[in-house]
């Protein structure tokens, strides 16, 4: 009797999502567009939000997506507001819903909107996300979320500011909150593989 060779399962591939992602609630405009497969799964993708983002990472984060709050379940909490994230792809929690929020930091609450700009067509050459644009530099992680960080650009741009040398030497020196780079981005990016 002949053996019968095990039936292999083929996904088809993924379509790649085109993300606008804006950290809200500051002026000017602090986003990013990047490209991602809708089969990442979520915690990948707060990696690769992290990275897009320039922040460090370490903080808790959530993603907010139609009525369903999706992270890692907090056991000092009974009770169960937040899904697991692990075995969820973009694609799924999405179910056709064109933008979601992604919390990060809930100390600080930075709080960004994505937005699906447009769904294209598979790309098996799509080895690691991509950042297509941005402008302006993320804030300094623990800053102190919104206020703390209109206060730190105020102490760091007036040299006369009783907190001026103590923002800069805490900020590493330096802090330009126009910088942003497409090649250093996807420098970052490159490590996350897909």
């Amino acid at each position: 009797m002949a053996t019968r060779a095990p039936l292999r399962v083929v996904k088809a591939p993924a379509p790649v999502f085109q993300l606008r992602i804006d950290l809200l609630h500051l002026k000017p405009a602090i986003w990013r567009r990047i490209l991602v497969p809708g089969s990442i799964k979520l915690p990948k993708l707060h990696v690769v939000l992290l990275q897009t983002m320039g922040w460090m990472g370490g903080h808790l984060h959530e993603f907010i997506i139609g009525h369903r709050n999706y992270g890692v379940p907090d056991p000092d909490y009974p009770e169960p507001s937040v899904e697991r994230e692990d075995r969820v792809t973009l694609a799924g929690a999405l179910g056709g819903l064109k933008t979601f929020i992604y919390l990060y930091d809930f100390g600080d609450g930075w709080e960004h909107r994505v937005k699906v700009e447009k769904v294209l067509p598979p790309n098996p050459d799509l080895k690691s996300p991509v950042c297509l644009d941005g402008a302006n530099a993320c804030p300094p992680e623990d800053v102190g979320g919104q206020p703390g960080y209109i206060d730190f650009l105020d102490a760091i741009r007036d040299p006369s500011h009783e907190d001026h040398h103590n923002m800069l030497e805490w900020s590493g020196g330096h802090f330009d909150p126009t910088a942003f780079s497409v090649a250093d981005t996807n420098s970052f990016l490159s490590d996350i593989k897909l």
